[in-house]
């Protein structure tokens, strides 16, 4: 394990700050972020968590984390000594944990988190600060990138291989269940049991987050977004698009613009 502390605003922490004060685009930005996110009060409250953390981390419920939970009193950050690094956020320092791994079965021990077929997540955490105009901290955010999640049932684990290496095509619950050598039936009550979401599910979440990282690029119309992704603009995945993440296409593509002008 290793941490990087530094004084000035990191890649990650620039947009955040640069949206911090339109509170309807930030937590719009929050919501949607492709990685877990956390936002904490300055006594270490978690003050809002997005969908990410929700289905990648396995919390519940917003209502059971938020107001709830505080990462100053948590027992796996001091278990893994980087409490002291944490609270440097404090100071208004950006700070960076790198190659941690959190036991699942401690998570499930001392959380609210869905009891999943998961031994360990092998994780990298930035920390940073969200300043007031008076470059006093309000409140900082914790982004985790979940690098690799080692499971007990390589069943699950064959088969969320194969969305994930075969996501451009589309979904065939056959060869999914195929590639973990299960029926599909069998595959996909164990799949929802371990994961929390169905097979279908997961590889809609997959489709969705490339369609969005293809919607940044500017080189490229939505039609062409879309192709990239495997699926036709003019086809119901345009209706999907809009009801995971509660903006069409288009009105996704604005606010990411508008989000990138208000960086510049």
């Amino acid at each position: 394990m290793k941490d990087n502390n530094i004084d000035r605003p990191t890649e990650a922490a620039q947009p955040f700050q640069a949206i911090f004060a339109n509170e309807e685009l930030f937590e719009r930005i929050v919501e949607f972020f492709p990685y877990p996110v956390q936002v904490f009060s300055v006594d270490g409250t978690a003050v809002r968590i997005n969908r990410a953390a929700l289905e990648m981390i396995g919390i519940r419920s917003v209502e059971a984390h938020v107001g709830k939970y505080n990462v100053f009193q948590d027992p796996l950050v001091r278990e893994l000594g980087i409490m002291d690094q944490v609270k440097q956020v404090l100071t208004g320092k950006t700070v960076y944990m790198t190659d941690l791994d959190f036991s699942y079965q401690n998570m499930i021990k001392y959380f609210n988190v869905v009891d999943r077929d998961i031994k360990t997540l092998h994780v990298d955490i930035t920390c940073f600060p969200l300043l007031k105009p008076d470059h006093t901290v309000s409140c900082f955010v914790a982004i985790f990138f979940i690098k690799k999640a080692y499971r007990g049932r390589e069943e699950i684990q064959r088969g969320k291989e194969y969305i994930e290496k075969h996501w451009r095509e589309k979904y065939d619950a056959r060869k999914v269940a195929e590639a973990a050598n299960l029926s599909a039936h069998h595959f996909a009550k164990l799949f929802k049991k371990h994961v929390g979401i169905t097979p279908y599910d997961y590889y809609i979440d997959i489709k969705i987050r490339k369609i969005q990282e293809r919607l940044r690029d500017p080189n490229l119309t939505i039609a062409e977004a879309f192709a990239a992704c495997g699926v036709d603009y003019h086809g119901h995945f345009a209706r999907v698009f809009k009801k995971r993440t509660g903006l069409t296409p288009s009105q996704y593509r604005e606010a990411e613009r508008g989000f990138l002008t208000k960086i510049e």
